[in-house]
């Protein structure tokens, strides 16, 4: 049954734009959500202390997590369609937290994989497409702004939660600090997603930049492609390839950075650091180049990404210093920001906003893809040759191919530029 709105009678002034209050919450679910996933490589050497798994096996967990994120976010995306993402968002929020805590128990490699790749897999599935589609149905000005704004969340969260779970771990153990952030996540998504609404109609107003109230209400629902129209065009499968791209460029460099940098020699607290640095240089990412892609466009801002990727990744292979580390984390930060902010608008622009969540969903797999592939080929090539240079020249050469692909890319017929 769809989940019912409180309606603003149509002639009524509304005193604030609702919006801003679902830029709100969706940001701090941002904050929440993305921190915690992202702590994953702060846990990573504890649990093969512990259990002597390889970096194979344990980056497997992660790697299928990421494809049941993908899954179930093409049936979230739906869902947000239909119902909206109050609802999405609360069940979602509730795997999540159940599956961190639940990770706090694991004895053996099955768990870990049940735990963490299969139930937050699951929750994970509201992580991006139910709240970047619902940005894009409140925003037609300001969109690329607004979406970097809350992408800004995944950064913050990842520049203060991989130290905060690292400093746990080296006074509580690891064990308590799933079960902390696993509460923490469960409290806060679930009370955030109760004030997300689906889009303007719900409440009696109209996207920010639209001024035409009568006319927008019946647009929303009709305009642009359905997700079997999309699938049939070129541009759909050239974006598919990016998010491909970008996807095992970004986790293989997530899951693996911490542990490359100990084995460096570095000590595990500026590891964090290390990887708290991509999140805090992600905000700025967001927000300016979320800011810039409103005026030059989203396939610009991917083009500039995927440039700073490759040279960051070529500067990172023969690296051997914490500081080198650090100014690649901070160019690589900011150049995934930039991504982040760039792919809800890029699919409105695309394809128009009549199935955006189910085409977004779908578009998103391709992400998901690269995302699993690439920690669990990383951790393989490591086992294998005892190194991370080989892995890291592969997501370079992925780079270079993003970038071949974005400037591919051109308008469909029906929408406007890119």
């Amino acid at each position: 049954m769809v989940s019912q709105e409180v309606q603003q009678p149509s002639g009524a002034k509304p005193r604030f734009f609702y919006g801003y209050i679902v830029v709100i919450a969706a940001f701090f679910i941002m904050v929440v959500i993305w921190g915690a996933y992202n702590a994953f490589g702060v846990f990573f050497e504890p649990l093969l202390t512990d259990f002597g798994w390889t970096r194979a096996m344990t980056s497997g967990a992660f790697s299928l997590s990421i494809i049941m994120h993908g899954l179930l976010s093409i049936v979230m995306g739906r869902l947000t369609d239909r119902f909206g993402p109050r609802i999405v968002m609360s069940l979602c929020g509730f795997f999540l937290g159940l599956g961190f805590l639940l990770m706090s128990q694991i004895s053996a490699a099955w768990q870990l994989y049940l735990f963490y790749g299969v139930i937050t897999g699951i929750g994970m599935g509201g992580a991006w497409v139910p709240l970047m589609s619902t940005i894009a149905r409140w925003f037609i000005r300001r969109r690329g702004m607004m979406t970097g704004i809350i992408i800004a969340g995944l950064g913050i969260g990842g520049l203060i939660i991989p130290p905060v779970a690292n400093w746990l771990i080296s006074t509580q153990g690891w064990r308590t600090s799933y079960i902390i952030l696993g509460s923490m996540v469960l409290v806060v998504v679930v009370l955030a997603a109760q004030f997300l609404k689906r889009d303007p109609t719900k409440v009696g107003q109209v996207p920010y930049g639209e001024n035409k109230r009568g006319e927008h209400v019946v647009k929303l629902e009709t305009e642009g492609f359905s997700l079997k129209e999309a699938i049939y065009t070129r541009q759909f499968w050239t974006f598919f390839a990016m998010l491909f791209c970008f996807g095992f460029c970004v986790y293989t460099i997530m899951v693996h950075i911490a542990p490359h940098a100990i084995d460096l020699g570095i000590s595990a607290t500026t590891a964090a650091n290390i990887l708290a640095t991509i999140g805090g240089l992600g905000i700025v990412g967001n927000v300016v180049l979320g800011n810039a892609a409103d005026r030059i466009g989203n396939r610009w801002t991917f083009i500039i990404g995927f440039i700073l990727i490759a040279a960051a990744l070529l500067w990172l292979v023969p690296a051997t210093e914490a500081w080198i580390l650090y100014l690649f984390a901070a160019v690589f930060g900011f150049a995934h920001g930039g991504w982040a902010a760039s792919e809800s608008p890029l699919v409105a622009r695309l394809f128009g906003l009549r199935s955006h969540g189910s085409i977004l969903g779908v578009a998103a797999f391709g992400f998901t893809i690269g995302a699993a592939v690439g920690p669990f080929l990383a951790g393989y090539m490591f086992d294998a040759t005892g190194s991370y240079q080989v892995a890291l020249l592969v997501c370079a050469g992925l780079s270079i191919a993003g970038i071949i692909l974005t400037s591919l890319l051109r308008p469909t017929h029906r929408e406007g530029s890119v």
